[in-house]
C-alpha cells in the first residue's frame, strides 16, 4: 500500500436524521410565536433545531432547542437536550440558563453542576462555588475533581489553606492523578517556586504535548511573577511549543498561558478531563472542553481540544471557528495552524489552505513544520514535484544530512512518496533507502520501500521480506497486511495471499487498493463472483484511472498483468 499522507482527508457528508422516538409531544404546547417570529410554532422550532444539528449548524440548533424548550417547560428530556446543545455550540450563557432551569427542577446532570461551578468562579462568587463543589461530592461521579476545586476556591477567596485539600490526596487515587499537576501549579501561584517546580519536574506524564503545556504554564506564571531565569529553566526539551516559548521569553515578551487564577486552573482541570474522556464519551468530553473555554477564553489548549472534538464529531465548520481563537503568537499556534489547514481541506477550501501554507512558508523565520505542511498540501493538490521540493526544504531547515534521525526519516519518506508520484522511481528508491537507514524498525518505511519495489517488479522476494518485517512490527495495520498479501499474490501463492487480503479489507473496507487486490486474488482463484463483488467495493471510492481500470475488470475480468 502507498503511504498515507496527513492531509489527504475525505470530506464528511452529513445527512438529515429522522427524529428519534420519544420526541416531545406537542398536543398541549402553547401555539404562540416565540422570539417574535409570527410564523413559528413550537414543533417547528424543534424540527428546525434537529435539521440544524444534523447539518452541523450547532448555534442554530442550540437556539432552536432553547426556543422549543421554552415553549414546552414540562418536558425535562427536551430541557436536557437544550442544555446539551447549548454546551456543544459553545453558547455558554444559554447553557447556564438551561442548567439553572434543570437545577430548579432537580434534574441537572452532574456535569451541569460543574458548569454552574464555572459560572460561579467567573462571577467570583466563592460562597456559591463552595456550595456547588460540596454537591459534586454527593453526586459522586466527578468527586475526583473536588480537591482541586476546593483548593483554588480557597486561593481565590483568600480563605483557608489552599494547599490542604491537595496535601490530603490519597496516593494513586484518581483525584491524585489530577491533583498532583494542580498542586505544582498552585505552589508556584502561591510563590512557593522551588516546591512547585520540583513537583512539576517529578511528574511522569504520558505524552509530550501535556508535558509541554504544563511546563509552559509554569514558566508563564513564574515570569509573570518576575522570576525570569526560573521561567526559562522550566522550558527544557525540543518540542516546537517549548522552543517557541523559550524564544518569547528570551525576547522579553509576555508568555501566554499563566495559571495563577481559579478560572485558569479549573479550565486546565476541565480540559485535562476532556482529553481523557475523548474516545470514551465524546459528547461529555466536548462539554468539559467548552466549559474550559468559558473559564479561560484566552488560553489555547481549551480551544484546540474543543476543535479536535468537534471535528471528530463531524462539525468541521464549528471546529474551524474554535481553532480561530488561538492567537498567532501562542506557543501552540503551529498546532492550531495545522488543524486549521486540515479543516479547510475537509470543508472544501483546499485552495485557501494551500495559499495560507504557501504564505507561511515564505514568511521570514519559516520553520520545518511550515515547509512540511506545505508539502502535504501540495501533495493533496496533486503537485508531487513541488511537494518533493517543499519536503526537501523542510529537511534542509532540519539540518540536512545532520538532521536528527527522528526528524529526518519522516521527511525523507514523504519526499520519496512525492517523487514516486511524480514518476521518478530511482530517486524515490534512494530517498526511501536513506529513510530506512535512519529508521530500520519503522514499519511505514519498510512497507513503502517493499511495496514500491513490488510495483516496479524489482526483487519480489526481497521486497516481500521488507514487508514481512513491517507486518511483524505492525500486525494490525491494514495497509501493511495488504502489502504482505499482495507480495504473495505476485509470487503466485494465491492461497497464502487471500486470507491476508481479506483481513486487510475487513480492517479498511473503504480502501480502493485493498479491495482491488482482493478482487484480483479471487479472480486468480477462480472465484469470479467474489472478485466482481470486491472490485465493485473498490469502485465506490475510486476515481480517474483507478475507476476506469476497475470498470474494465468488471466488464472483462482480469485479462492483463496486475
Amino acid at each position: 500500500m502507498k503511504i498515507v499522507r496527513p492531509l489527504l482527508l475525505a470530506s464528511v457528508a452529513i445527512g438529515l436524521l429522522v427524529p428519534a422516538a420519544g420526541a416531545p409531544a406537542w398536543a398541549d404546547a402553547p401555539r404562540r410565536a416565540p422570539h417574535g417570529d409570527p410564523g413559528s410554532v413550537p414543533e417547528n422550532d424543534y424540527v428546525r433545531a434537529r435539521v440544524a444539528d444534523d447539518l452541523g449548524e450547532l448555534s442554530l440548533a442550540a437556539q432552536g432547542f432553547a426556543a422549543a424548550a421554552a415553549d414546552n417547560p414540562a418536558d425535562t428530556a427536551l430541557q436536557l437536550r437544550a442544555f446539551r446543545q447549548a454546551v456543544a455550540a459553545g453558547d455558554m450563557a444559554l447553557a447556564v440558563k438551561a442548567a439553572q432551569a434543570l437545577d430548579a427542577k432537580k434534574s441537572l446532570p452532574p456535569d451541569g453542576t460543574l458548569l454552574l461551578v464555572a459560572d460561579a468562579l467567573n462571577a467570583k462568587d466563592w460562597k456559591r462555588a463552595r456550595a456547588l463543589t460540596d454537591r459534586i461530592g454527593t453526586e459522586k461521579l466527578f468527586a475526583f475533581a473536588m480537591p482541586v476545586l476546593q483548593a483554588w476556591i480557597a486561593y481565590g477567596a483568600h480563605d483557608g489553606d489552599p494547599l490542604a485539600p491537595l496535601n490530603a490526596l490519597p496516593p494513586g487515587s484518581l483525584a491524585d492523578t489530577y491533583g498532583t499537576e494542580q498542586h505544582g501549579l498552585l505552589l508556584i501561584a502561591l510563590g512557593k517556586d522551588a516546591e512547585g517546580v520540583a513537583t512539576i519536574n517529578a511528574l511522569q506524564l504520558p505524552d509530550s504535548a501535556r508535558t509541554s503545556r504544563l511546563r509552559i504554564a509554569a514558566a508563564a506564571t513564574l515570569d509573570k511573577h518576575h522570576k525570569h531565569d526560573a521561567a526559562l529553566a522550566m522550558l527544557v526539551g525540543d518540542a516546537a511549543p517549548i522552543r517557541i516559548a523559550r524564544s518569547i521569553l528570551t525576547a522579553h515578551r509576555k508568555l501566554p498561558g499563566a495559571i495563577d487564577t481559579p478560572q485558569a486552573a479549573i479550565a486546565e482541570l476541565y480540559v485535562r478531563v476532556a482529553a481523557d474522556l475523548n474516545q470514551q464519551a465524546g459528547q461529555l468530553a466536548l462539554g468539559f472542553a467548552r466549559m474550559a473555554t468559558m473559564l479561560a477564553p484566552e488560553a489555547s489548549e481549551p480551544w484546540l481540544v474543543t476543535a479536535n472534538l468537534l471535528s471528530q464529531g463531524g462539525a468541521d465548520a464549528a471546529a474551524l471557528e474554535a481553532v480561530g481563537h488561538v492567537a498567532p503568537g501562542d506557543p501552540f499556534a503551529g498546532g492550531a495552524r495545522d488543524m486549521r489547514l486540515t479543516l479547510l481541506v475537509r470543508t472544501g477550501h483546499a485552495d485557501q489552505a494551500l495559499g495560507e501554507a504557501q504564505a507561511a512558508a515564505q514568511a521570514p523565520g519559516a520553520s520545518v513544520n511550515d515547509w512540511a505542511r506545505l508539502g502535504d498540501l501540495l501533495t493533496n493538490a496533486k503537485r508531487p514535484a513541488d511537494a518533493a521540493k517543499a519536503y526537501g526544504r523542510a529537511l534542509d531547515l532540519a539540518g540536512g544530512d545532520k538532521a536528527p534521525a527522528e526528524m529526518a526519516w519522516p521527511l525523507l519518506l514523504q519526499q520519496a512518496s512525492a517523487v514516486l508520484e511524480a514518476g521518478d522511481w530511482p530517486s524515490a528508491r534512494s530517498k526511501a533507502a536513506q529513510a530506512l537507514a535512519l529508521a530500520p524498525q519503522q514499519p511505514e518505511v519498510l512497507n513503502f520501500l517493499g511495496y514500491s519495489e513490488l510495483e516496479h517488479g524489482e526483487d519480489v522476494a526481497g521486497a516481500g521480506a521488507l514487508i514481512a518485517k513491517a507486518s511483524m512490527l505492525a500486525p494490525d495495520d491494514p495497509s501493511i497486511t495488504d502489502s504482505l498479501g499482495w507480495s504473495w499474490y505476485l509470487r503466485g501463492q494465491i492461497d497464502r495471499a487471500i486470507p491476508l487480503l481479506e483481513r486487510a479489507a475487513r480492517g479498511a473496507p473503504a480502501e480502493t487498493d485493498i479491495n482491488e487486490h482482493l478482487g484480483d486474488a479471487y479472480w486468480k482463484a477462480d472465484r469470479k463472483l467474489d472478485a466482481r463483488y470486491a472490485w465493485r467495493a473498490a469502485l465506490v471510492t475510486a476515481d480517474g484511472d483507478d475507476a476506469a481500470r476497475l470498470k474494465t475488470k468488471l466488464a472483462d475480468g482480469l485479462t492483463a498483468k496486475p
